[in-house]
């Protein structure tokens, strides 16, 4: 059977996957490799590194994902805080990027300046942090039995919370630039539960296309196949 230009066109675009800089690229791996099978090319920037130097943080998240990125179609996907970097990334890789897909991410506002952490949340960071200012690594930030929910499998819980960078307080309280126009590319959502579901509600506001796969917020390395399904799902939507 020959392959459609449609066809063509889509598996020629790139998913550039964007882990959270609180934790590291395997939680993205299990989902580049499920693409890969499927005959689409995938790369996980590795952003571990991006407080070192002191801030401003986000060039550094925007210089790795550029680095990283082949110049090809980019449909980028932020999952958790990086979803705060998409628009930077988008404008950074300029009209190579087709959509951006928010997985249990945070969705900027549509200009202006975002933080990384809500001010509620700030007095629990602040008693995490220490007396240099650096927090524990962002698994140590629960009881154990959350994070062995979120993680079942022993030998990826360990993988998982080795790579994780310490990142200073002020990562989370630093302003990050939103540029006017990133979402004039498609946009949609995937969610996995609560609180994303406030952020799911938003998306639809936005006229976003909108899917869940329900788990907890690491749910991409527990089920990569069905997250993978959710991101082609999207990614093809018009």
């Amino acid at each position: 059977m020959e392959t459609t230009l449609k066809e063509k066109t889509f598996r020629e675009k790139t998913f550039v996957l964007v882990h959270s800089p609180s934790v590291g690229p395997s939680t993205w791996a299990p989902v580049a490799e499920s693409l890969e099978r499927r005959g689409h090319a995938a790369v996980v920037p590795e952003l571990t590194g991006i407080a070192v130097g002191g801030p401003p943080y986000w060039p550094r998240v925007v210089a790795a994902v550029r680095d990283a990125a082949p110049d090809t179609p980019v449909v980028l996907v932020g999952h958790s805080n990086a979803g705060f970097f998409l628009p930077l990334i988008k404008e950074g890789l300029g009209e190579r990027v087709v959509a951006c897909v928010f997985a249990d991410a945070h969705i900027p506002p549509r200009d202006g300046l975002v933080k990384v952490a809500e001010e509620e949340f700030l007095p629990f960071l602040h008693d995490l942090a220490g007396p240099d200012g650096v927090l524990p690594r962002w698994t140590d930030w629960w009881d154990e039995e959350d994070v062995v929910a979120m993680l079942p499998d022993p030998a990826v819980r360990v993988r998982v919370a080795a790579e994780q960078p310490r990142l200073p307080l002020d990562y989370y309280t630093q302003s990050i630039p939103v540029p006017a126009g990133w979402d004039e590319v498609r946009c949609s959502c995937l969610w996995y539960g609560p609180p994303y579901d406030k952020v799911a509600e938003e998306a639809q506001r936005r006229g976003w296309p909108v899917t869940r796969v329900p788990g907890l917020h690491l749910h991409q390395v527990v089920d990569p196949e069905g997250v993978t399904d959710a991101l082609l799902k999207l990614s093809r939507t018009s």
